[in-house]
């Protein structure tokens, strides 16, 4: 896949960091990943506030979260509490995606938000 990088603060993800196109598209087609994304792109959330936010049962939440983390878009940290209780929380780790086709084949660019790893990913086409 040829693209270029249109910020110079930003760069490309490394192979083990990209996703296929299949695997993001399937994720950004489910309703209920929609509003998890929509949900943590101003703020991590975990699976029990995903749960409450978006309307969804938490074992959904959970499944989904999973699919989102598969395909790149939602990355997943420890959220340490005073009180010694931890929990996983989840957050948007993309500001845009860019579905093209070129020479027969779907692929994706993926802009990783800034505050997370600051990088731009070309995504394996199908």
């Amino acid at each position: 896949m040829s693209a270029t990088n249109p910020d110079a603060t930003r760069g490309w993800l490394t192979e083990e960091e990209t996703a296929d196109a299949g695997t993001v598209l399937s994720a950004l087609d489910d309703d209920a990943c929609r509003a998890i994304l929509e949900a943590t792109s101003q703020e991590a959330l975990t699976a029990t506030e995903l749960s409450d936010q978006c309307d969804i049962p938490t074992s959904t939440a959970y499944r989904k979260v999973e699919k989102l983390t598969d395909a790149g878009l939602v990355e997943e940290k420890v959220r340490i509490n005073t009180s010694g209780k931890h929990a996983t929380e989840y957050r948007t780790c993309f500001d845009d995606v860019v579905v093209s086709l070129a020479d027969g084949s779907v692929e994706l660019e993926l802009t990783k938000a800034e505050s997370q790893s600051g990088s731009a990913a070309p995504i394996a086409g199908d």
